[in-house]
């Protein structure tokens, strides 16, 4: 048996404040005893959970993060719910997952009780579980499950990834080195906590390094600026392109006195880092002009944790993802499996301790993924370039095969970007019987801009071969995102049925 990696952190820093939520400061010490109740009233009486999975959702903030710690101190698995998922799609994790608690905070659950009741599964909320007194609990074998995280369902339903403690623990201690995490670190968390980068990145990892996490009810980018303005001080921001979008559209709009200030204070935060999606070279670019911060760009999955990243120290080069993260081995191989040189497109596959162990209670699909050598299949084409990798897409959404080409629907989004009608653009595959798939845009415009089909292929041509430009637009008021911000593209293919 083995103590928690996280629990051992916790005890090194024991009198250092851990998490800042709601205007009050709590330590490790503190987050240590009232885990240590949660995981106590989830048990209930028993030993151990031995693996049962409990679903929680639990607004940001102190008592997400003891709920989360206390299922797996009791043994459990801690299965985050997403926030801003209605009761369908919370349904169907529920389901999938077949937990044997629901936690909920009072915000949460009118939503979730009834879920909870109608499966005949047991219901509690953080202050019930705060209320029972601390007892026992198991030794936790690294072996053991400790997280179930659902992919984003871009590509089909989601499915969960099963993160071991042992997992977990390389996962972090990889970010922790990659990034020189440390108890002098600062980060304002602003990201969903169903998701990796919001679990792992901007709240596991500084906390087992010793730092602190500072929490916000919700993500507001004037609220945001203001924070970063005044003490203590951030070392740490992270964050996903949509967010850097708003935080720039908000600059614009301060007073000069207060973009100086907090341009000032951006340039003194150690590391700012964006992931989740890809990041227009033209926001990394305005981003460095306000902030003096060349984002760095990463790249990882729910069933890797972090994989790729440009360093920390040493060149960030634009439109890449970066290098392997320690520990992590990265290739680019062709349809047979074959390794490909440098600059030849194909899949990326990563193998290292960070890969998940598998898709829960789906082996068949967890057998698909992982190649006879250990290799997980990322389903993302990649190129690598001089040591670094730049990603095309997926193979499935953002590679599109028109005429016998393979096009990436990233390297087209970026051109057309430059555009200046242009606000926000998806691109697709639309099946055709001729060309297998015609390339198709979906434009958010600029206020009062107008644009037509003739007139952005016209300006395509100019900086795309013509097989890139798009034969199909749609214009439309927003695109369909996830929480993350990551456009849901196979809901766009519903606007061009017709074409």
């Amino acid at each position: 048996m083995t103590t928690l990696h996280m629990v051992a952190q916790a005890e090194r820093h024991a009198t250092r404040t851990a998490i800042v939520a709601d205007g009050a400061n709590h330590s490790f010490a503190e987050l240590l005893e009232v885990s240590g109740r949660a995981a106590s009233g989830l048990l209930a009486g028993a030993s151990d959970l031995a693996g049962a999975r409990v679903c929680f959702l639990v607004a940001p903030g102190f008592d997400h993060v003891a709920t989360q710690w206390g299922i797996m101190r009791a043994g459990g698995v801690a299965v985050p719910l997403c926030a801003a998922h209605p009761a369908p799609e919370l349904a169907h994790v529920i389901d999938d997952a077949r937990p044997s608690v629901i936690v909920a905070d009072p915000a949460a659950a009118p939503l979730l009780e009834p879920l909870a009741r109608a499966r005949g599964l047991r219901f509690t909320q953080p202050t019930e579980l705060a209320r029972v007194a601390a007892g026992a609990l198991p030794g936790i074998e690294a072996s053991r499950n400790a997280m179930l995280i659902y992919t984003s369902g871009t590509t089909g339903k989601p499915k969960g990834a099963i993160t071991t403690h042992a997992i977990l623990e390389a996962q972090l201690r990889s970010v922790i080195t990659a990034w020189e995490l440390n108890a002098d670190d600062r980060i304002l968390h602003v990201l969903p906590l169903h998701h990796l980068h919001g679990v792992l990145n901007a709240l596991l990892a500084p906390l087992v390094a010793g730092g602190c996490v500072e929490f916000v009810p919700r993500f507001d980018a004037r609220k945001v600026l203001e924070r970063v303005s005044v003490e203590p001080a951030l070392s740490l921001f992270m964050a996903v392109p949509t967010i850097y979008s708003k935080l720039v559209a908000e600059w614009d709009a301060l007073p000069e006195a207060d973009r100086k200030r907090a341009s000032a204070s951006l340039s003194r935060m150690r590391l700012i880092v964006s992931g989740s999606a890809a990041l227009p070279v033209t926001m990394l670019t305005r981003f460095r002009e306000v902030s003096g911060h060349t984002l760095l760009e990463r790249y990882g999955m729910t069933e890797l944790g972090m994989a790729l990243g440009n360093p920390l120290h040493g060149e960030r080069r634009v439109g890449s993802v970066g290098l392997p993260f320690p520990d992590v081995s990265a290739r680019i191989v062709d349809d047979a499996g074959r390794e490909l040189p440098e600059n030849t497109p194909g899949e990326l596959q990563i193998r290292g301790p960070n890969v998940f162990a598998g898709y829960w209670d789906k082996p068949e699909a967890t057998a698909a993924s992982f190649t006879a050598d250990g290799y997980f299949r990322t389903g993302d084409v990649a190129v690598r370039e001089g040591g670094y990798y730049r990603l095309l897409g997926r193979e499935s959404v953002d590679i599109i095969k028109t005429g016998g080409f393979k096009v990436s629907a990233l390297e087209i989004e970026e051109a057309l970007r430059e555009h200046p009608a242009v606000a926000e653009v998806a691109v697709i595959g639309v099946p055709d019987a001729e060309w297998g798939e015609r390339v198709a845009a979906t434009i958010v415009l600029r206020a009062a801009a107008a644009l037509t089909l003739a007139e952005l292929r016209s300006f395509g041509k100019e900086r795309l071969a013509s097989y890139k430009v798009p034969t199909l637009l749609r214009c439309v008021e927003d695109l369909p995102r996830n929480a993350l911000g990551k456009v849901q593209k196979l809901a766009l293919r519903g606007l061009f049925q017709w074409a």
